[in-house]
């Protein structure tokens, strides 16, 4: 399942060889929301993996991005605990302009209604 969040680009981080076959990068989004009234900042971490890692590098730090990735949950045993982890992979970023949010049209108001005596009621009910 695919997930997306829009926020600002804060953080970008160097890209970590883990094995011969697999690397990893990680960078932060900061997202504001308005929460009754008050303002609450979340900080969140993102990975891209392989090919991916090179996502943040079209994006200057502070400018306003939307980011589409999954999370992958992952369990393992070690010293006979089950532990977990989380990630956010990564896996396309897009600028956003502001005052847009993927460019799309701005939403209509009452005002791009026609007035009613040009309206034709021709439902069957």
């Amino acid at each position: 399942m695919s997930y997306e969040i829009i926020g600002k680009l804060v953080a970008r981080f160097d890209i970590v060889q883990r094995t011969e076959s697999f690397k990893t990068r990680e960078f932060v989004i900061e997202k504001t929301e308005d929460i009754n009234g008050r303002s609450i900042t979340n900080y969140v971490k993102f990975q891209c993996v392989q090919d991916k890692t090179a996502l943040p590098d079209r994006f200057s730090l502070g400018e306003e991005v939307k980011v589409l990735f999954n999370i992958k949950g992952t369990k393992w045993v070690k010293d006979g605990r089950e532990n977990y982890i989380t990630n956010l992979d990564a896996w396309r970023m897009e600028s956003v302009k502001l005052g847009s949010e993927g460019n799309m049209p701005p939403p209509s108001t009452f005002t791009d209604m026609p007035p009613a005596d040009n309206m034709v009621d021709d439902l069957p009910f």
